[in-house]
This record gives structure tokens, C-alpha cells and sequence, in this order.
């Protein structure tokens, strides 16, 4: 009879590594179900929320990459429903963020992820960019980067109308600080080592 072991990597399982990096102890979860009852997105994922906090406490390696590999921690909203509902307070999205970070740092991250990996990078960059959000700009971007180019083509014509989509950015009187915000994260995650990072905070999925 063999006897799996927990994954030996840096001699620290994923929940050993949230604990330490993120102070954050899957041992807190005793599973009762709120986060996954209560979760707006549950019906989107393959394993509900409680399910994976419970495969972190087995800290198996199997299960360890059936987490990082699973479309769950990319459709979590980051709402925090889970967290106002828990009862022992477990930060729940910020362990998402935790978990997606770490999929995409072995290459393991779900099919699922590109496209809201895109968005979000469309996103940041039109911040950069501009100071604030250009829709347009970023809807383009996106669609670039996804091939998804007549997705949604149907609504631009009403938005146009109404004034939510500008052609062209609202420009910012001070947008260089907000440059400088993006700057100083470059800087910091080039000093820091991914194996020292903390998991970010605020919620990083969306429905594809």
C-alpha cells in the first residue's frame, strides 16, 4: 500500500505557503457551506468554493493541481459574499488571487483564464494610459487580443447613442501620478521574489 505525500517544493504545500505569505489559514475553513451557497458565481465553476478550500487542507499534491488547474478560481468575482457570510472570516478572494497567481506562475492556468486575463489587461493598460478608463479603447484592445471582434457588436450602436462609449479618452490633468502608481508595482515586483510576493488584494475573475 502506498502512501501519497504532500508536495515538497520550496518543503511548503500551498496552504502552508498562503498561511505564511498571505496569513491566511485554510485549517480556519470547518466547511459549512456558506461561501458555496452563497456564491453568485458557483453555478459557473467545476468545484464550488467550499470544495477547494477543502482540497487545500488536504495539502496532497493531486489536489494541489487540480486547484491551480481549475476553472473555479477564475470565474470568483472577488464580491467578497463569501467573506461577509463566513463565519470564521476566511479570506476567501483573497486566497482566489493567491491561487490564480500561482497557476499562472507554473503554467497551469485553465483555458478559461485567456480571456479574462485580456480584459484585465486592457483594463490596467487604458488606466495607464489615460489616468482613468477609456472604454473604447479598451473594448478594442480586448477584442484584439481575444479574436472575439463581432462578440457584443450589436449594443454598440445604443451606447453610442446614450453617451456610455466616448470615441476618443476624457483626458486627465494629472495623469502622470497614476503612471507613476504602475511604476512603482513594476519596481517592487522586480525587487521581490515570486516565492516572497503576498497575494494581491481584490478579485480578479469574470465571466468569459
Amino acid at each position: 500500500m502506498t502512501t501519497e505525500t504532500k508536495p515538497s517544493a520550496a518543503g511548503l504545500s500551498l496552504a502552508a505557503r498562503l498561511e505564511h505569505e498571505g496569513s491566511i489559514r485554510a485549517a480556519d475553513c470547518y466547511q459549512c457551506g456558506k461561501c458555496s451557497a452563497g456564491c453568485p458565481a458557483a453555478g459557473e465553476m467545476d468545484h464550488p468554493p467550499s470544495r477547494l478550500v477543502r482540497l487545500l487542507q488536504l495539502e496532497l499534491a493531486r489536489h494541489e493541481q487540480a486547484i491551480l488547474a481549475s476553472r473555479a478560481i477564475w470565474m470568483c468575482l472577488g464580491c467578497e459574499t463569501c467573506l461577509t457570510r463566513c463565519p470564521q472570516e476566511f479570506d476567501l478572494p483573497r486566497a482566489m488571487d493567491f491561487l490564480r497567481h500561482e497557476a499562472l506562475a507554473r503554467g497551469v492556468a485553465h483555458r478559461d483564464a485567456a480571456p479574462i486575463l485580456a480584459f484585465h489587461r486592457a483594463f490596467l493598460r487604458s488606466i495607464e494610459s489615460h489616468g482613468r478608463l477609456h472604454e473604447f479603447g479598451m473594448i478594442v484592445e480586448y477584442k484584439l487580443r481575444t479574436g472575439r471582434l463581432f462578440q457584443d457588436l450589436a449594443l454598440a450602436p445604443a451606447m453610442f447613442l446614450r453617451g456610455k462609449i466616448a470615441l476618443l479618452p476624457h483626458g486627465m490633468r494629472e495623469a502622470a501620478p497614476v503612471a507613476r502608481i504602475f511604476e512603482r508595482a513594476r519596481a517592487e515586483e522586480r525587487k521581490t521574489g515570486p516565492d516572497e510576493k503576498a497575494p494581491p488584494r481584490g478579485g480578479s475573475g469574470a465571466r468569459s
